[in-house]
C-alpha cells in the first residue's frame, strides 16, 4: 500500500458509518446516504496526501455535504430495475418507529433547512462552522434554524395529536 493508504483504511472504517448516518439524515434513503459517504470518502482519499495531518473527517464531512447540496441543485435521474435490493433484517419496532417519526418530521423541512439542522445538531459543528460548509452568512444559519427547529415543534405536536403518544 503507498500513499498512507492504511491510514486511509483506518479512517475510513472509523468514518464511514457516522457519515452514512449523517447523509441518511440529510436525505432520508438509505441508499442514497451510502452513495453519498463512498463518493465522499472516494473524494477524500483522492485528497488524503494533502489533509491526513489536519481534519480528515472534517474534509469527508464538507465533501459530504457539498455533494449532497449539488445533487439538489442538480438531481440525477433513476430509472427503476426489476432487481431488490437486499432488505436489512433484524430491525426492533420501537427503531423503526422512532426512525420513520424522525424521518417524517426531518422531511417537512427544505433541504437547506435539513443541512443546517443536522450540521448544527446532528454533528453539533457551531453556527460559524455551518456558515462556512454552507458557504452562506451566520444570519442566515440562525434564521434558517429558528424557522426549522419551529416546523419540527409543530411537526411534532402534530404527530402527538394524531397518535396520542411521545417518542
Amino acid at each position: 500500500m503507498a500513499r498512507g493508504d492504511t491510514e486511509f483504511v483506518e479512517f475510513a472504517r472509523a468514518a464511514s458509518g457516522r457519515l452514512v448516518h449523517a447523509a441518511f439524515l440529510m436525505t432520508g434513503d438509505h441508499h442514497r446516504a451510502e452513495d453519498a459517504a463512498q463518493t465522499a470518502l472516494v473524494r477524500t482519499y483522492a485528497a488524503w496526501s494533502r489533509i491526513r495531518g489536519a481534519d480528515a473527517y472534517g474534509y469527508a464531512r464538507t465533501v459530504l455535504v457539498n455533494h449532497l447540496v449539488d445533487g439538489w441543485r442538480r438531481p440525477i435521474r433513476e430509472y427503476p430495475s426489476e432487481d431488490l435490493p437486499e432488505q436489512r433484517s433484524g430491525d426492533v419496532a420501537d427503531v423503526v418507529a422512532t426512525r420513520r417519526w424522525l424521518l417524517a418530521i426531518l422531511g417537512t423541512l427544505s433541504p437547506r433547512e435539513r443541512a443546517i439542522v443536522v450540521l448544527r445538531y446532528y454533528f453539533d459543528l457551531s453556527e460559524a462552522q455551518v456558515a462556512r460548509e454552507l458557504d452562506v452568512s451566520v444570519g442566515t444559519v440562525k434564521s434558517t434554524s429558528s424557522r426549522a427547529l419551529e416546523k419540527l415543534r409543530t411537526a411534532d405536536a402534530d404527530a402527538l395529536e394524531t397518535n396520542g403518544t411521545r417518542r
